[in-house]
């Protein structure tokens, strides 16, 4: 009897989609979204999903189930973002009720993420976890079971899972935590049409019976003395389409899935498929990196399906110059065209050769994935690839030229932009700015430089805003980041929002943003909102692959307690060579304890922490005798004394903040060492940044003679109510700050995301701010130009809404 369930209609509407193949900065595992009329699942959900779904308008509202293939950053780096579950939840019905309506599903390991994440994801968010255990080629229980088709769920398709868990190869020892899954997904069968020939000769009338026929029912004749059954007057069933969404990390993922007996049965030479019970596959989604899909063992694996569409979803190809995200591009694009000294132009791949289509044997064939390339598979008659949704080229030139035609003056205007760096630097702080027409002469002497950009070189320091949103990526704006390039001394990350590892690679590119990773020296974490952190476990991640086998010290991460416990608990999942500094230990009052249990330490004759130099601004501090900092404290803080001798700093201290009234919030103080210049020496410069915060004491008096305070902006200075009730400061609230500390310049970061380019501002307290935009890159040489450039930002965003 024909299963009820496999009512289809034939002009059912289904398909697979390719979301993201990360070819422009090959940060994650791409997304596949497997797409029917009334549900929808996603496979993997790494960072920039969410990005990449508003960008192309993508309903993650109708989201169903999130499937993993693996559990780790590449994979998952998406969920916490601020979070794609908060979001989802949200979408539903806006009530935590509905945060139950979205299913995650993983290997064992997912546990272990679902633990980390409940230190700052709500515990009602990820109560539907579902683990596929170890043991079965099948989920158990599987993914269409009776309490989720209670709920309409898997009406459509039925999903079982095949693990891949190798353990030893080559002298690589795996984990369980490497398991991988391969999803196969089959639609359900179409029942055949009913022949109304062979139904009027078998003596039925138009009606219910013909119904119940098709639901696999027999009947009894009207007319005749005989029972009708469903083969004697529907037609041939058209079985339902297989797809499997494959995921092979290593070549020892590859020999476990060549020798995996439950897929036996989808092989074409199969010797236990009849035509009554083949299992045709119609499409396989490969997940794996190229090396993977190149290999000898892979590529007899693919072979085996001799009809089957194979779509490389993660393999690069030379010559891509298409990005993702063209909404943020585009912007980024023209900003550069108008000022490429703070903007430099956006990166795109740099892939080496073009890596070839694996080698299938039989008639199977095989491409490299688009972004929103579809595979239809309902109905049956559109089956195959679809490129309707794929996005035509799109290069900088065509953003430029767009440009020119909207705005015929920016032309001029760069122009202008250009010659303040070719101005004497005295000049430049005494010339007149040009503001529409408006002239304002001298500027005040309170502006004048700073002594610590005397003679200042270009590879002093340089900070790129690699994430200038707030609460969740957008189309024009990534969520918190900002990458302090040292150069030859390094870098710190102050904040690592999701997406800060992509959008290093747009800065840098793919090698350049390598090269930023490992030899990045510290990570410092504001708080515990994931807009401020998500993206920490991914650059940790990469980190640790790049230093694979190469002597380093662990890198160290400076954040509040609570970002700590995220962490340990973390890297029960995975390694991330890491070590967790808690921001208290950095205040000002920790760093009175740290001279005070130097001197101690070296008066044991023990060597644990390097005593502060006899001109350190901290020598005022206690000199009491006993040791106030427990012996495991201490040994981290001899690697942070390291990390700041490195780095070129004499403090990073952290500081308080109003943000958070039911966990800590912190600001943070960068101070560099004195310099020499032709025989004088130059004071360091300072840089202090807020975090997220109300206006306050603490940020003003962190702040006092700074050189750069970067203070978030959260809202509009019409929005004062929502600001104080969000614990967030107004544009205007941030430029006071500044003021009442005397910083030289101030940037404006941390817009809400109802801004999407360029918020409203007061031209006239902005003569020592500027607003910062993603991978804008402000250079200590630039300084003072850099609030004459605001002008003509606000020209190139005159039409913006």
């Amino acid at each position: 009897m024909t299963n009820p369930e496999n009512n289809v209609h034939t002009n059912t509407k289904a398909y697979v989609q390719i979301l993201g193949t990360g070819m422009d900065t090959q940060e994650t595992s791409p997304s596949v979204l497997l797409c029917f009329d009334k549900e929808r699942f996603i496979f993997n959900a790494g960072e920039g999903l969410q990005r990449f779904c508003m960008e192309y308008k993508i309903k993650l509202s109708q989201v169903d189930h999130i499937c993993l293939t693996r559990v780790c950053s590449e994979t998952a780096g998406g969920l916490p973002v601020s979070g794609l579950l908060l979001t989802l939840a949200g979408m539903k019905d806006e009530s935590p009720q509905s945060a139950g309506k979205v299913q995650i599903w993983g290997p064992p390991n997912l546990n272990l993420l679902v633990n980390a994440m409940k230190t700052f994801v709500p515990h009602a968010v990820m109560k539907n976890k579902n683990c596929i255990p170890q043991s079965g080629s099948a989920l158990v229980p599987p993914l269409h079971a009776e309490e989720l088709r209670a709920d309409g769920k898997f009406k459509a398709v039925s999903i079982s899972a095949i693990l891949l868990s190798p353990t030893h190869f080559a002298g690589s020892h795996f984990s369980p935590n490497d398991t991988s899954i391969v999803y196969i997904c089959k639609l359900h069968d179409i029942t055949g049409k009913v022949d109304k020939d062979k139904a009027k000769a078998c003596g039925l009338n138009p009606g219910r019976k013909l119904g119940q026929l098709q639901k696999g029912f027999s009947v009894k004749s009207d007319f005749l003395d005989i029972e009708v059954h469903p083969d004697d007057v529907i037609g041939p069933t058209i079985p339902g389409p297989i797809v499997l969404i494959v995921d092979c990390p290593t070549e020892p993922h590859a020999q476990e899935l060549l020798s995996a007996q439950a897929l036996e049965a989808y092989y074409s030479d199969s010797q236990s498929n009849s035509p009554d019970t083949t299992k045709v596959v119609n499409c396989i989604i490969h997940l794996g990196p190229a090396t993977v899909i190149n290999s000898p063992v892979y590529e007899k694996w693919m072979g085996k399906f001799d009809s089957a569409q194979h779509i490389m979803a993660r393999t690069p190809r030379k010559h891509e110059t298409t990005p993702i995200l063209v909404s943020s591009a585009k912007i980024g694009t023209r900003l550069h065209y108008l000022c490429p000294q703070l903007f430099p132009a956006p990166s795109l791949p740099s892939v080496g050769d073009d890596v070839g289509t694996p080698h299938i044997k039989g008639s199977a064939c095989g491409i490299f994935a688009e972004n929103l390339l579809k595979f239809t598979l309902r109905p049956p008659r559109d089956m195959g690839l679809d490129r309707s949704s794929v996005e035509n080229p799109t290069t900088s030139s065509v953003f430029i030229e767009e440009l020119l035609s909207e705005i015929p003056e920016i032309a001029d205007a760069a122009k202008n932009i250009s010659k303040f760096w070719h101005k004497p630097k005295d000049e430049v702080e005494l010339s007149n700015r040009q503001d529409s027409g408006d002239v304002v002469t001298e500027e005040p002497s309170k502006f004048s430089a700073p002594r610590c950009l005397e003679n200042v070189q270009r590879d002093d320091l340089e900070i790129v805003f690699l994430g200038t949103g707030s609460s969740v990526p957008s189309k024009y704006r990534n969520v918190s980041s900002i990458h302090v390039n040292l150069f030859s001394k390094g870098g710190l990350l102050l904040d690592c929002g999701e997406g800060t590892l992509a959008q290093l690679k747009r800065r840098y590119g793919i090698i350049g943003a390598d090269s930023a990773v490992r030899n990045l020296k510290c990570i410092w974490i504001s708080h515990i909102h994931a807009d401020h952190h998500a993206g920490v476990a991914r650059i940790l991640a990469l980190r640790r692959d790049l230093l694979k086998g190469v002597a380093h010290d662990r890198i160290l991460v400076i954040g509040p307690k609570q970002v700590g416990e995220f962490l340990m608990e973390y890297i029960k999942l995975e390694d991330l060579d890491m070590l967790f500094l808690d921001c208290k230990s950095t205040t000002v009052a920790a760093w009175d304890n740290m001279e005070a249990d130097s001197m101690y330490v070296e008066s044991r004759d023990h060597t644990l922490l390097t005593s502060l130099s006899e001109d350190s601004p901290l020598q005022h501090c206690s000199k009491k005798m006993k040791l106030s900092t427990p012996v495991d404290d201490i040994t981290l803080l001899k690697c942070f004394r390291k990390v700041l001798s490195e780095a070129g700093l004499v403090r990073l201290i952290s500081f308080p903040v109003v943000h958070c009234p039911d966990t800590e919030a912190f600001g943070v103080i960068l101070e560099s060492a004195e310099r020499m210049n032709h025989d004088k020496v130059v004071p360091g410069w300072k840089v202090v940044y807020s975090g997220d915060t109300r206006p306050c004491s603490q940020v003003i008096e962190a702040s006092l003679g700074a050189t750069i305070l970067i203070h978030e902006a959260t809202f509009e200075d019409g929005l004062v109510e929502e600001a104080i009730a969000r614990n967030h400061s107004t544009i205007k609230e941030a430029i006071e700050v500044g003021d009442s500390a005397g910083a030289y310049r101030v940037i404006l970061t941390h817009f809400s995301q109802r801004y999407p380019k360029v918020p409203a501002l007061d031209e006239v307290s902005m003569q020592t701010t500027c607003i910062a935009f993603d991978l804008m890159s402000v250079n200590l040489a630039d300084l003072p130009v850099l609030p004459k450039v605001l002008p003509y930002l606000k020209l190139l965003f005159r039409n913006s809404g």
